[in-house]
């Protein structure tokens, strides 16, 4: 199977809300697995307010849609062109990539990756980093096959 081509745009106004709805229901669950949902809703809700405070306008914050050679869309990817803690810009920060469910296990989420490395490539970015659910199996699959390494590590068990 040939691998999949995408190309990367800026995300409209009219896709964010469902984007951000549809992303925000994902982290609320994801975090919902180590805190009370009330507290999980609460800390998307500050998250978005700190990484998005503007927006799609915000400051060195590219939301963009992965279109595939026919022009569908097959997925989405959200990166900071600096690292959130240090807002040092020779990393950058992966804060979402999705592939669409119908393009899932098809090659698309490589692809997707590799063009949102060449996009922090050109913003002067040597390292992209990102931080991944430890129960996120495929994603942690996709990372490692594509040369991504542990950097830190939390563990918990349920008692």
């Amino acid at each position: 199977m040939n691998s999949p081509t995408v190309t990367l745009r800026p995300m409209r106004q009219d896709e964010y809300e469902k984007y951000t709805t549809r992303r925000d229901l994902e982290y609320v669950q994801a975090l919902a697995e180590t805190m009370p949902a009330e507290a999980a809703r609460e800390k998307a809700r500050q998250d978005r307010a700190q990484f998005l405070p503007r927006g799609l306008a915000t400051e060195r914050q590219r939301i963009l849609v992965a279109e595939d050679t026919e022009g569908q869309v097959v997925g989405y990817a959200w990166v900071g062109l600096e690292e959130p803690r240090t807002k040092t810009t020779d990393t950058a920060w992966l804060y979402d990539i999705s592939v669409e469910e119908p393009y899932r296990r098809s090659g698309y989420g490589r692809a997707i990756l590799a063009a949102v490395e060449a996009v922090a490539r050109e913003a002067g970015a040597d390292r992209l980093g990102l931080n991944v659910f430890g129960d996120n199996t495929p994603a942690i699959s996709l990372y490692r096959a594509c040369g991504y390494e542990v950097t830190a590590q939390q563990m918990a068990k349920r008692l």
